[in-house]
């Protein structure tokens, strides 16, 4: 059967029957569809009869918002699947205008059009498919060569209960009082709103607040998206999409959902945001996470003379499959750690390198561990050449950069046994570029020549793979010796945790080595593979060895030079 890339899921039962068959329908949707799948919920509607079926209005309840959820937290297990469930017709008692007459624009028109309504025979009825496809494309743009499946009975009800569920869906929405509501009890509208988060590599979790959010407002949604300082305590910051990137996956997602609504989406760049300044907000979205903040904007705003908003607190979508060190909710955090031993970009070619030999570049800043994964590589089959050994061979008496330093810097830098001091040589250059730069010009090229001539020796030893472990391995420029840089990342705050336990220095001398480096953003922007040595080592151990394997499946793929 072909796979479309993008595809339209039009959902015709009613949700209460649907919950118990939406696992199945979802997996068969997902071998159909392998990139975004739009799904529209329409319960009631008969695609069996005489007449074409036309839109009609969904009255936004708890219960289809509750289902919106089940719905999200069910495609998470297919998370290749970009699921986007439309709210076009989904709407609030207060607001119940007609809906649109034109054909609703999409980002990604589909090309096959699915449905889980039931012909009688279970076959791929005709009549039926033709009436989903002229109510699909009366909806939205979609391919000109649109294909249609009915999903049943492959989904099939098997083992499965037909009967609706008596236990209802928990609830998205958590009450504000413990008065019992009804799951069929109206959701109140807004005129406008907010919601605030980070939304890296937006997720299912985040379509469940956003889409709540679109939801409850009729005419404008503000959507804050955190930005600088306030991404500065997250996980894996160095891994996070650039703020223009989210806002474009975020602006996308939003008016495919609900083109009626305007947004205006805004950096937010402190606790509060617009949502506690902005007289013209009614209410904030928050999660189970943020209550707390959304309370605090709430003291704000009193204090500042203006009303409170009204708080909807979203509960967490649960992490069906969490691995170790990673949270139980779906978040971006664990998504970064999970991208931990990836390729986060092609390697680069390097054909005047010696055939037959791989070689990475493994750097980080101070303190980040680079040297612990240098030794893990080294277990695992790699040959590992220490650019800090390279250092001290070149520095030596009769080594290729003595007699250039000395002349240099003079000979006040000599031991008396005519080595090099280094610690004299080091406070020489520090915090003076000038001085600094004239020395990195003469021990760079050495080292780099140094470290080609250990590339031969790993080739002549016959090693598949090298390391260059270097601090400056970027800073030198040498990145054109190898084919992969690998970059070791840690909070600022650990690596002056461990250079002042490891070296001795103080907080303030251990921050300053810090800032004469290039930062962890500046080598992961630079980076094909990132590892951290933020958790205990055998989660390390298990990231050097993921990576390991990757690359092992990468070399062995790789086109043989001719």
């Amino acid at each position: 059967m072909a796979v479309f890339r993008s595809g339209l899921l039009v959902l015709t039962t009613p949700l209460a029957s649907l919950v118990p068959r939406l696992a199945p329908i979802l997996t068969s949707a997902a071998r159909l569809v392998n990139h975004t799948l739009y799904v529209h919920l329409q319960p009631g509607m008969n695609l069996g009869g005489p007449a074409q079926p036309q839109s009609s209005p969904v009255q936004a309840t708890f219960e289809v918002i509750d289902f919106i959820t089940h719905l999200y937290a069910g495609a998470d297990l297919h998370r290749h699947l970009d699921v986007r469930i439309l709210l076009t017709n989904i709407r609030t008692k207060s607001f119940l205008p007609p809906l649109p007459s034109s054909v609703q624009n999409l980002a990604h028109p589909p090309e096959v059009v699915l449905t889980d309504f039931q012909t009688l025979d279970g076959s791929q009825y005709n009549p039926v498919k033709q009436q989903l496809e002229r109510y699909a494309t009366s909806c939205y743009s979609c391919c000109p060569q649109l294909s249609s499946v009915l999903l049943y009975p492959d989904y099939g009800p098997g083992m499965l209960p037909v009967q609706p569920l008596d236990v209802p869906l928990p609830s998205t929405i958590r009450p504000a009082s413990p008065v019992a509501r009804s799951a069929k009890q109206p959701v109140r509208g807004h005129q406008r709103g907010a919601v605030g988060g980070t939304f890296d590599r937006l997720h299912n979790a985040h379509k469940v607040l956003l889409s709540v959010a679109c939801i409850l407002a009729q005419e404008q949604l503000v959507v804050g998206v955190a930005d600088k300082d306030l991404l500065k305590s997250k996980l894996l910051p160095e891994l996070l999409q650039p703020y223009t990137e989210r806002v474009e996956h975020l602006s996308e997602f939003l008016v495919d959902i609900k083109p009626s609504l305007s947004f205006d989406l805004i950096p937010l760049l402190d606790p509060y945001g617009p949502a506690g300044s902005d007289p013209s907000l009614e209410f904030l979205v928050v999660s189970e996470e943020t209550y707390r903040g959304g309370m605090a904007v709430n003291r704000f705003r009193l204090e500042n003379g203006l009303e409170e908003l009204t708080l909807y607190q979203i509960q967490l979508l649960k992490d069906l499959n969490p691995k170790e060190n990673e949270e139980d909710k779906v978040s971006s955090s664990s998504f970064r750690q999970q991208m931990l031993g990836n390729l986060l970009r092609p390697p680069h070619k390097r054909p005047e390198l010696p055939p037959g030999c791989y070689v990475i570049g493994l750097t980080g800043i101070s303190g980040s561990g680079k040297s612990s994964v240098a030794q893990r590589l080294k277990g695992l089959g790699a040959y590992v050449i220490d650019s800090d050994q390279l250092g001290h061979r070149s520095y030596a008496p009769g080594g290729p950069a003595y007699q250039p330093v000395v002349e240099a810097f003079g000979t006040d830098i000599l031991h008396k046994d005519g080595t090099i001091n280094r610690k004299v040589l080091g406070s020489r250059v520090f915090g003076n570029k000038k001085q600094l730069k004239i020395l990195t010009d003469i021990v760079w090229p050495v080292i780099a020549k140094l470290a080609r001539e250990e590339v031969d020796q790993a080739v002549a030893e016959g090693k598949r793979v090298c390391v260059i472990d270097a601090a400056v391995l970027l800073e030198a420029g040498w990145q054109n010796m190898v084919h992969e840089v690998w970059t070791v990342v840690i909070p600022e705050t650990e690596a002056v945790r461990r250079i002042v336990e490891r070296d001795g220095l103080s907080e303030a001398a251990a921050q300053s080595r810090l800032q004469s480096q290039m930062s962890g953003q500046q080598l992961v922007d630079q980076s094909h593979v990132v590892l951290s040595t933020l958790w205990e080592p055998h989660v390390t151990q298990r990231q050097v060895e993921k990576a390991w394997a990757l690359l092992q499946k990468r070399i062995s793929e790789a086109p043989s030079d001719p």
